[in-house]
């Protein structure tokens, strides 16, 4: 798995992420990341709200709840052996 670290554009702390997947819809770039590389962890859906020519990507947390159900079926038909919940 890609390890991709962020970091927290107010307090500038850092933390890693995992990716498992990148998806595409309508347009907009999204990633499943996960906190643990190896056990049951925390995953987020992250959309990608850079724009081209930008030096840094800018992500930022899938919290609509119609925005991440579609995305979500999205992942789960790509990663067919991960089970994911809200």
């Amino acid at each position: 798995m890609e390890k991709i670290s962020f970091t927290h554009k107010e307090t500038g702390e850092t933390v890693d992420f995992y990716v498992l997947e990148e998806t595409r819809l309508n347009g907009v770039d999204y990633i499943l990341v996960t906190d643990s590389q190896e056990d049951d962890g925390e995953a987020l859906i992250l959309k990608d709200l850079s724009s081209d020519g930008d030096s840094e990507a800018l992500y930022e947390i899938v919290e609509d709840d119609q925005e991440l159900e579609s995305v979500m079926g999205i992942f789960e038909q790509l990663l067919e052996d991960v089970d994911l919940t809200l």
